[in-house]
C-alpha cells in the first residue's frame, strides 16, 4: 500500500499549517488520516530503525504503510550508523518517498544506549554526519532532524546546531525545547524556540507541551516559529489541528460536547478498520479512552471500550453511548 508522493505535496511551513509528531505506537496509517481529515497539514511516520529497513520485517512494513490521501509524509529514521542511514533513505525514496526526519529526540533507553536518538545530541559530529548522508540521497531541503535542547542542561547545543544543520542541506528543525534527561517532566522552555527561531535560517517547527488549540496558538504567536506539531494533544484530541486553525483565523471553535467526541470515536473506528486487521483493536483499547478523557461517563465507556475484543464488540459500546447517554 505504498504510494509514491506527488511533485506537488510539498510541505508546508506555515503557521496555519499544523503537523502531527511522529507517536511510537499510534501514528500509523489509520490515526494520520483521521487527523488529516481534522486540520493537520502533514505528518510523520511512527520511528523506523534504519537497519530495520534492511530486513524488510512485517513490523518495519507496516510502519511505511501509506496511501495516496497520506501526503506529505515524512519518515522518520533513527540510528547512529551514517553508512546504513545513507543505504535506508536510497531505499526508501526508490520506494518513493520523498522526506525524512533523523530522530534525535528519542530518550528511551533501548534507543540511546545504541548510540540513536537524543544520544546523538553528545555527539553533535556524527548528527551532521547522519544528516548529510541523508541528503546525499534525499537531497537538500528534504532532511529536517527532530531534537531537544541537548542531552542534559551541562550539555545544551540546540543553538550551536542550528548553522551546521542548514549547511548540510537540513530543510527544517522540529524542536521539543526539554533535555533528553527531561524526557517528558517539568515544562517545555518555549522561549527557546524563539531562540532557535531567531539563529535558524530554515523553518522550526515546535514541538512539546501543546496539549490544545490555546497551548499551540500562544506559542506561535510567543515564538514566531514557522509552525507546530501536535503530538499528545492529538491523542487527545484529534480534531485539534482544525480547533487551531481556527483560533488562528478568528473563528468559532468546533465543538466539545460529547456527541462531536463520540463522532470522532466512530471516525476512528471506521478507519481503523478499513486499513486494519481485528489487532487494530487493541490499539482503539488504548486511543479511544484516550479521545474521551472528560466526557461525562467516560470512566464506564472506558471500562467496557478496554474488555472489547472484535469489532462488533466496539460498534455495541458506541451505539450504545450515543443512545443512552444518561445510562453512562
Amino acid at each position: 500500500m505504498l504510494s509514491t508522493p506527488s511533485p506537488s505535496a510539498a510541505l508546508p511551513f506555515t503557521p496555519g499549517s499544523p503537523w502531527l509528531a511522529p507517536l511510537a505506537g499510534y501514528s500509523d496509517l489509520p490515526f494520520r488520516l483521521l487527523c488529516r481529515k481534522w486540520g493537520c497539514m502533514a505528518a510523520c511516520t511512527e520511528m523506523v530503525s534504519a537497519k530495520g529497513l534492511f530486513y524488510s520485517t512485517a513490523n518495519t512494513m507496516r510502519l511505511l504503510q501509506t496511501s495516496a490521501e497520506d501526503q506529505p509524509l515524512v519518515v522518520q529514521l533513527y540510528g547512529n550508523e551514517p553508512e546504513i542511514m545513507s543505504r535506508a533513505v536510497y531505499q526508501l525514496c526508490s520506494m518513493g518517498f520523498a522526506y525524512f526526519d533523523l530522530n534525535c529526540g528519542c530518550s528511551v533507553n533501548k534507543v540511546v544506549k545504541t548510540g540513536s536518538g537524543a544520544a546523538l545530541l553528545k555527539n553533535p559530529r556524527l548528527l551532521l554526519e547522519m544528516v548529510s548522508a541523508m541528503t546525499q540521497h534525499a537531497g537538500a531541503g528534504r532532511v529536517g532532524v527532530k531534537m531537544r535542547l541537548g542531552w542534559s542542561n551541562q550539555e545544551i547545543v540546540y543553538l550551536y546546531l542550528a548553522k551546521p544543520l542548514a549547511d548540510a542541506g537540513a530543510g527544517w528543525i522540529t524542536l521539543h525545547p526539554r533535555t533528553a534527561v527531561q524526557q517528558f517532566t517539568g515544562r517545555a522552555r518555549h522561549q527557546a524556540l524563539q531562540e532557535l527561531k531567531t539563529v535558524s535560517s530554515i523553518p522550526v517547527v515546535a514541538s512539546g507541551d501543546l496539549f490544545t488549540a490555546r497551548d499551540a496558538l500562544q506559542c506561535v504567536q510567543s515564538t514566531g516559529v514557522d509552525t507546530v506539531m501536535f503530538a499528545r494533544g492529538a491523542l487527545m484530541d484529534p480534531a485539534v489541528g482544525m480547533r487551531y486553525q481556527h483560533l488562528l483565523q478568528g473563528r468559532r471553535d468546533l465543538p466539545s460536547n460529547r456527541d462531536f467526541v463520540l463522532r470522532l470515536c466512530r471516525e476512528a473506528i471506521d478507519v481503523y478498520r478499513r486499513y486494519s486487521t481485528t489487532r487494530a483493536v487493541l490499539k482503539l483499547r488504548s486511543l479511544l479512552p484516550r479521545m474521551m478523557r472528560g466526557l461525562p461517563g467516560a470512566k464506564e465507556l472506558r471500562k467496557r471500550i478496554i474488555l472489547c475484543k472484535e469489532w462488533q464488540d466496539l460498534e455495541e459500546v458506541m451505539t450504545s453511548a450515543q443512545r443512552h447517554p444518561e445510562t453512562q
